[in-house]
């Protein structure tokens, strides 16, 4: 049995990870910062796997360890390392607290540093495994109002690529989950000032109907079967992100006149 842990997997994208795995057969932990939704998840998840639920901090290095210790000594190995879990603040840059942008680096790039810290080592040594990041398509092109998401997410797409490149002769992989708007709770917080979350992910952006996080989460499965690098959807997300290499001066233009329509609509 396949042996994986999610971050973040009380809610979301990772919760919806979860799922996909008990229902490919696998033993997954859900693990959690709110040990009430890891375990509301890891019971409702229906299929031939396994999953438990289990409260960790991924700010901390000693919580991740431990977890992922935990897995190695019951099961003998980790196949799938999900960094998933994150947060989000939408407003103006110069409305951030250090305090806030401390948050926001701790849990999206050192929580991610801390998954690897203590999975890939373990993958190195039984010659196999595959670790999934999720970043956002804030990762690979930039827009304000979200500048210190966006700073985390790029670092996060960098610290996958760069890591695939080196796991690739040990027989790990490494890929990153780079999704437009997906229709998780993550659209309604992180809200500073007058700029509403879903309102300023969809409408603000054209975007009628989010990425169902089910779907998501197959395509991502689907993906580290075929050892895929990046995970870009949903088709728009691929399409905005082909220009933006092509046409990196156009869509920075085209980013500067979205956030003046985003300030424009909450006055």
């Amino acid at each position: 049995m396949r042996t994986a842990i999610v971050t973040g997997g009380g809610s979301g994208i990772g919760a919806a990870l979860v799922r996909a795995l008990v229902a490919d057969g696998a033993y997954v932990v859900c693990a959690d910062l709110d040990p009430e939704a890891a375990a509301l998840v890891s019971g409702s998840a229906g299929g031939p796997g396994t999953a438990v639920a289990r409260q960790v901090d991924v700010t901390s290095a000693e919580s991740v360890e431990a977890a992922v210790a935990a897995v190695v000594e019951e099961h003998g190995r980790l196949d799938l390392m999900v960094n998933n879990a994150g947060i989000t603040w939408l407003g103006a840059t110069e409305s951030l607290t250090l305090a806030q942008w401390d948050a926001i680096i701790d849990v999206n790039v050192r929580g991610v540093v801390h998954g690897v810290h203590a999975a890939y080592p373990r993958m190195i040594r039984q010659r196999g495994g595959h670790i999934v990041n999720t970043a956002s398509m804030g990762g690979l092109m930039a827009a304000g109002l979200m500048t210190s998401y966006v700073t985390t997410k790029h670092a996060v797409v960098g610290l996958s690529l760069a890591l695939r490149t080196e796991a690739a002769a040990h027989g790990v992989g490494v890929t990153v989950v780079c999704p437009a708007a997906v229709d998780t709770p993550i659209l309604d917080k992180g809200e500073i000032g007058p700029f509403k979350g879903r309102d300023f992910y969809l409408e603000g952006q054209g975007v009628k109907h989010p990425v169902d996080p089910d779907v998501l989460a197959r395509r991502v499965l689907a993906a580290v079967a075929a050892d895929e690098a990046i995970v870009v959807e949903p088709r728009q997300a691929r399409v905005a992100w082909r220009i933006g290499r092509l046409a990196p001066v156009l869509v920075n233009r085209m980013a500067t006149r979205f956030v003046a329509r985003q300030r424009a609509r909450v006055g």
